[in-house]
């Protein structure tokens, strides 16, 4: 079977953008051909294993790893624990954070944003702009209740030291809810990132452009709308970003996701938006409220994150190759290096929802002034 380039001809320039350090990982993707599902779980998690030992073999480590409270959201409990959760509450809280990371390749430092929310535009995503009409959040009052702001990204990178200019990629896991018109411009405004392109799988793009009703109700209206072509890089397979980054194709919550990959001082972190909680990796040791009997009685290794269940099989896989690759937490081996790109934390306000164990804001190295190249 041919495997076809991660940049596409036309697009930029494959020799160009190899020299930035970025490369394909053709092995983790052909793991997850066979029409067998459980062969598919099989062999999709011996690759995620033995990519796993290469990223720690190469024994290099990002530069920068922080990741940033953003706002809080309510989010449907039957979305975020699918069926397996016992709890009364309708609702939980999930805390959207921002990923600043930095790392060497060819040559260079490069900064990458992963996750990087303008959550007053989201708010036009249907799902939430209803939520929001519902509750009434449009009140001041309400507003700091149900979703409360701790970070804008222009302050998040202020307090990091990041400066709009020296950041080269912005990434998200898909592009439910997001509107990047803000970070990257559109024909009527210039964009905050002056320099920065999206890295993004080409079905995640794709799919901007012709969704379901499923699908539409989850993404931003007019979100990608009139984004410069020479703004986006679009990837057909996984891919590793020198040597302490990749980008791993992980479909399934939608058919386009892809999960970033960063070696740190705690090893492995595997960031995505498949699972909300610690829990959802490893329910066989939750203390909410049915997760550890569903597991038990189901044999599921993982609970997904499904509001849309594009496709729950490839979902399923794509978390198992998750908490594979990241190994078990130095803190609390019983959970996984999974970091939630939006994760589930206790509030008062949804009482009886508690997770087992959580990630929380992460800082390892120091932010530096990046080497600026033209791709």
């Amino acid at each position: 079977m041919n495997h076809p380039s991660p940049f596409p001809a036309g697009l930029a320039d494959p020799e160009i953008l190899a020299q930035s350090g970025i490369v394909p990982i053709p092995g983790l993707d052909r793991a997850r051909e066979s029409h067998l599902p459980t062969l598919r779980l099989q062999q999709a998690r011996e690759a995620a294993d033995a990519f796993r030992q290469q990223m720690l073999e190469d024994d290099e480590q990002v530069t920068l790893y922080r990741s940033m409270n953003l706002i809080r959201a309510p989010y449907p409990t039957r979305y975020g624990l699918l069926n397996a959760n016992r709890v009364i509450t309708p609702y939980m809280h999930i805390l959207n954070r921002l990923f600043v990371v930095q790392y060497r390749a060819a040559g260079r430092l490069w900064t990458l944003l992963f996750s990087p929310s303008d959550f007053q535009a989201n708010r036009e995503t249907p799902f939430f702009k209803r939520l929001t009409e519902k509750f009434g959040v449009l009140s001041p009052l309400m507003q700091s209740f149900l979703a409360p702001v701790e970070n804008t990204v222009e302050q998040a990178l202020h307090h990091c030291g990041i400066r709009p200019e020296q950041v080269d990629f912005i990434s998200y896991d898909h592009l439910h809810t997001q509107d990047i018109r803000r970070w990257l411009g559109s024909e009527s405004r210039p964009g905050l990132f002056p320099n920065a392109r999206l890295l993004v799988m080409q079905q995640e793009w794709d799919s901007t452009q012709g969704l379901l009703p499923q699908q539409q109700d989850w993404y931003c209206p007019q979100g990608t709308e009139g984004i410069p072509e020479s703004r986006i890089i679009r990837l057909h397979s996984s891919v590793r970003l020198g040597k302490s980054v990749a980008l791993v194709r992980t479909p399934g919550h939608t058919e386009g996701n892809h999960s970033l990959v960063a070696h740190t001082p705690a090893g492995l972190l595997v960031t995505s938006e498949n699972g909300v909680s610690a829990d959802s990796y490893a329910p066989a040791h939750s203390r909410i409220p049915g997760l550890r009997q569903y597991a038990a009685d189901t044999g599921m290794e993982v609970i997904l994150n499904g509001n849309t269940l594009e496709n729950s099989l490839d979902q399923y896989i794509s978390m198992v190759v998750e908490r594979t690759i990241a190994g078990p937490n130095p803190d609390n081996p019983e959970f996984f290096n999974c970091v939630p790109s939006s994760e589930l934390t206790s509030y008062w306000g949804f009482p009886g929802l508690k997770p087992t164990f959580t990630l929380g804001e992460l800082n390892f190295g120091q932010a530096h002034q990046a080497n600026r190249v033209n791709l």
